[in-house]
């Protein structure tokens, strides 16, 4: 079994960002987030209606690194690290199988500029490098198109697509779920294709 460790917590850098613990303060951006419907027509779920429901949300992400079953960072630049940008975690961590989802959402704002694809990098370094996680997942929209590019150019590959698994609002959805090895895996699979080819 994996030995899991997030508190303290672990900041991420890449070119551009930070990615930081969420605050107290970053409640108002989250919950501009969390309810802005170009983003919410994808995520088949309630929207937040309050500052106090996503203080609570921050809270609970606080306690799932403690409990080592989940880790959300805040995406920010590092010349305005109060200002929100979105946030991308590693979430439903299970230890005993190597493997964790990945889960993240941008301010409609921030779209088309590269920014959730170089924290992407970071976050799946830190899965495998890090957590020594043998395999992450992700659970789409099917309607999703940007969500299931960017997931394919960063090595996902879908692994099902579950018909009308999901009830919302009256309504019975799909899900598409995607999954990425570790780099050491794909490696591994590579040199042994290659050895049987020789032989």
């Amino acid at each position: 079994m994996l030995h899991i460790q997030l508190v303290p917590f672990p900041q991420l850098r890449t070119a551009r960002f930070i990615l930081r613990e969420l605050q107290e303060a970053d409640a108002p951006a989250l919950l501009q987030q969390r309810s802005d419907a170009r983003i919410m027509q994808y995520l088949d779920r309630e929207p937040d209606n309050s500052v106090a429901q996503t203080l609570d949300l921050i809270e609970r992400i606080k306690q799932s690194a403690t409990d080592k079953v989940g880790i959300t960072w805040g995406i920010v630049r590092p010349d305005a690290a109060h200002e929100l940008l979105g946030t991308i975690g590693l979430w439903r961590i299970i230890a005993e199988h190597h493997r964790a989802e990945i889960g993240y959402g941008l301010h409609p704002d921030y779209w088309q500029q590269g920014i959730m694809s170089e924290a992407m990098v970071a976050v799946l370094d830190f899965g495998f490098q890090k957590l020594k996680l043998h395999s992450v997942e992700a659970n789409v929209n099917p309607k999703n198109a940007a969500s299931r590019q960017l997931l394919e150019k960063h090595g996902f590959v879908q692994e099902a697509h579950f018909r009308e698994n999901y009830f919302f609002q009256g309504r019975f959805l799909d899900s598409i779920i995607y999954s990425v090895l570790t780099p050491a895996a794909t490696k591994a699979k590579r040199t042994g294709q290659v050895a049987a080819t020789k032989l």
